[in-house]
């Protein structure tokens, strides 16, 4: 089995989606069951109703799973895995405050060392422990060996005990932080293969080391993905980057299949450039994304965007642009040579239906053509009613076109009128209020 795992405390972003679309496609070529995983143990940071947003945000992308649950619900049967390593005196209460943690942090950063637990309460005995009424944290004792594990894309990792420390599994609330209820629940769910972000590689010896001491001997299967950069700024991508957030660029119009699409040719090998998700399924291999971080290019995500724009049919783009008419879905493809998003394009079609009062220097030549329009008969043929409009208005040149152009696409540019009348001519009513 394979988990996605992500934490209800912010706008899922891209590295997230990688991640969760790296699991689905791996998932499928396996046959092995998805499950979407809600980390939300760290209820201080969690944020109402985001769990339900990274679910609705997998479904606009297609990726099936077998099933959600929150880390949440299973708090008791991780205090019950936290008693149990105390009673065989792999783990202990530990009882230094806040304040001395701190004090011996900022002695570790004043000696140039990496801050430690000291081992303190390690050594209490239980009758001291049962007599002391202070709030406690649990934490693990830390291995007596190395820790190793084999990376699929990174390779060969040891962490000494030193590494890995004797680190807290239960803060003083009881509730299980991240690498403890991370670890347990990859047991309980007999988790396979892990796919996530290269930021996670130093919490791994710790979930390992959790599982050895509980006696779970199975080798679990990491790939930790490089970063992703921001290809202007060469820096990793973060919540201040717009295009960060998935739910910004949905919003934007960019389409989930061409995100998806950028998201696995980002730094990657790919036998084409334009792909959907469940072509890449046939040919995708997770050996063969890069080591190194990969570059998020807002430009190149439009290009793909257009091509996703250009493969739909014109139905279904009508309904994504909010109407039910496949001319609309033909014109909205017609201005993909200036447009690149969904949102982009919508704006360009709302001009032509939005109300024109007059035309910038072509005053008297709008107010003509306006009653002309209104009193002309359909015309299946944009030279016909050219010809009509002519013959009426008496108008000709730049005196006819500026103006005709601005009634009926509400802008002095963009493609030719003769290439939009076709697919507007049966609205002309509702331009030309």
């Amino acid at each position: 089995m394979l988990r996605f795992a992500p934490s209800p405390t912010g706008d899922m972003h891209i590295g997230n989606l990688r991640v969760a679309i790296f699991n689905y496609i791996v998932s499928k070529q396996i046959n092995e069951d998805l499950v979407i995983r809600i980390e939300d143990t760290d209820t201080e940071r969690n944020i109402e109703g985001k769990d339900k947003e990274i679910l609705e945000i997998l479904n606009l992308f297609s990726i099936e799973y077998k099933n959600v649950v929150h880390q949440s619900d299973s708090l008791k049967y991780h205090q019950k895995i936290a008693l149990q390593l105390m009673t065989q005196k792999k783990a202990f209460a530990c009882f230094c405050s806040d304040e001395k943690l701190d004090e011996l942090r900022e002695e570790s950063i004043k000696n140039g060392k990496p801050f430690r637990y000291d081992g303190f309460c390690e050594t209490l005995s239980d009758e001291l422990v049962l007599n002391t009424n202070a709030p406690f944290t649990v934490r693990i004792k830390k291995p007596e060996h190395n820790i190793k594990f084999t990376d699929l894309l990174k390779g060969d990792f040891d962490y000494a005990p030193f590494d890995v420390d004797s680190f807290i599994i239960l803060r003083q609330d009881k509730t299980p932080t991240y690498n403890y209820a991370c670890a347990v629940d990859d047991m309980i769910m007999d988790i396979s293969i892990v796919i996530r972000g290269e930021d996670h590689v130093s919490n791994t010896p710790k979930q390992i080391h959790i599982r050895e001491s509980l006696g779970y001997d199975k080798e679990i299967k990491y790939v930790h993905l490089p970063i992703i950069l921001n290809a202007q700024t060469g820096k990793k991508m973060s919540k201040r980057d717009d295009a960060s957030s998935v739910k910004w660029l949905i919003e934007e119009g960019f389409l989930p299949s061409a995100i998806a699409n950028y998201l696995v040719l980002m730094g990657n090998k790919t036998p084409t450039e334009i792909f959907t998700l469940e072509e890449a399924i046939e040919w995708f291999k997770i050996e063969n994304v890069s080591k190194s971080s990969a570059k998020f290019d807002i430009d190149k995500l439009k290009f793909i965007n257009r091509k996703h724009i250009e493969m739909l049919d014109e139905m279904r783009l009508s309904k994504i642009l909010g109407f039910a008419d496949a001319d609309l879905g033909k014109l909205g493809k017609l201005y993909l040579e200036e447009a690149s998003t969904i949102k982009e394009i919508k704006e360009k079609i709302d001009l032509i239906f939005a109300a024109k009062t007059t035309c910038e220097g072509f005053e008297e030549e709008f107010i003509k053509l306006q009653e002309c329009l209104k009193n002309a008969p359909f015309f299946d043929d944009y030279e016909e009613l050219k010809t009509y409009i002519t013959e009426k208005t008496s108008l000709k040149g730049k005196n006819l076109f500026k103006p005709l152009r601005y009634i009926l696409t509400g802008r002095d540019n963009g493609p030719n009128i003769s290439d939009v009348y076709p697919f507007i001519k049966n609205y002309i009513g509702e331009i030309i209020k």
